[in-house]
């Protein structure tokens, strides 16, 4: 089965992805900046995350839903994909940060973070080794959980009452278990919120451009007028990913330039190793003092950015290259051996 694809997502991942590199940076320097763009709006970015969510939800979807529900799918390939995907970069983040800060805890740390279950943890938002980590370990319990999630797709009926039940979860893991976006029934809701959105696509894709494009423009008015809650960040997550969806159909004029092009397609490919490796980018420019070259206030920030998004980027392509190569001479090695055995039999 063809999986499906719409460029429109690929844009919400390399702004969600850019967005967190602009929180983290200002959260980790002390910039002379005032205003509401650099108080407000930037430290707003780390509810990206929830997009993302969203986002990952609806994208596995479409490649597998279909595939799960119609007994399609060899789960060995399925969930060796996702490590194979994920352990070769992760993993060499995991070994770099422990030479940069080698103690025992990073190593029981680290230990967690190779196994890729550390989400599983209950405080799997504390561990430090690659600290932005934790939302990787809550995408891979979705992974696993994902079987389960799909049945819970099977009927719209069915998926709208685990949604509801997902809104409750969330409230009561806020008021009384104490657990936050680190955990899978706590962010449960935004999982589902991906799974409705891929069951109505068809009826969204018929929608007009503009309606999507200004629900979409609202929801961010509304997020910052009801703040960085569950209703926000799910408002603000469905109708872009809305609005990406109806993006999709109708035909090329219905194109959203600033959602699909060359550079948003590009940074969505390397959207997880961006992610993942922009503070050790960053740890890396600070310990040169390159985030203090010229002051503290705008420019130092727009160059620091700039310093450590080019930084992040070069490294995210020449590794992924790297493994890729690596794990071609290596298939490449398994097929000779395997051809010999074949052949002396």
């Amino acid at each position: 089965m063809k999986k499906e694809h719409y460029g429109a997502i690929d844009g919400l991942r390399a702004i969600g992805c850019i967005g967190i590199v602009l929180m983290h940076i200002a959260a980790n320097n002390s910039y002379s900046i005032s205003g509401f763009i650099y108080d407000t709006m930037i430290p707003s970015f780390t509810n990206f995350v929830f997009l993302f969510m969203t986002v990952s939800a609806f994208g596995m979807c479409c490649g597998y839903y279909e595939r799960i529900i119609n007994n399609k799918i060899s789960f060995n390939d399925f969930y060796g994909k996702r490590f194979k995907k994920i352990l070769p970069f992760f993993g060499l983040l995991v070994l770099l940060d422990i030479v940069m800060s080698p103690s025992i805890d990073a190593l029981y740390e680290a230990f967690a973070d190779l196994t890729l279950l550390f989400g599983f943890l209950p405080g799997a938002g504390n561990i430090t080794v690659i600290g932005v980590g934790w939302f990787l370990g809550l995408i891979f319990v979705f992974y696993i959980c994902f079987p389960f999630f799909c049945v819970l797709l099977q009927s719209k009926r069915r998926a709208w009452m685990a949604f509801a039940i997902s809104l409750i979860y969330n409230f009561i893991c806020t008021v009384y278990f104490d657990v936050g976006r680190s955990n899978i029934l706590y962010s449960g809701c935004y999982f589902l919120a991906g799974g409705l959105i891929y069951l109505y696509r068809h009826e969204l894709m018929k929608l007009n451009r503009w309606i999507g494009f200004g629900a979409a423009a609202v929801s961010v008015v509304l997020y910052y007028i009801l703040g960085g809650n569950t209703a926000g960040c799910l408002l603000i997550s469905v109708c872009w990913v809305f609005y990406a969806i109806i993006c999709a159909g109708g035909g090329t004029a219905r194109k959203s330039y600033l959602l699909e092009n060359k550079i948003t397609n590009f940074i969505s490919g390397i959207s997880m190793e961006i992610y993942l490796s922009h503070m050790v980018i960053f740890r890396v420019v600070e310990k040169l003092g390159l985030n203090q070259i010229i002051g503290n206030g705008w420019i130092q920030y727009i160059i620091t950015v700039a310093i450590v998004l080019f930084g992040t980027i070069l490294f995210s392509v020449v590794v992924k290259k790297l493994i890729g190569l690596f794990e071609k001479k290596y298939a490449g090695m398994r097929e000779k051996k395997e051809y010999s055995r074949l052949t002396q039999t």
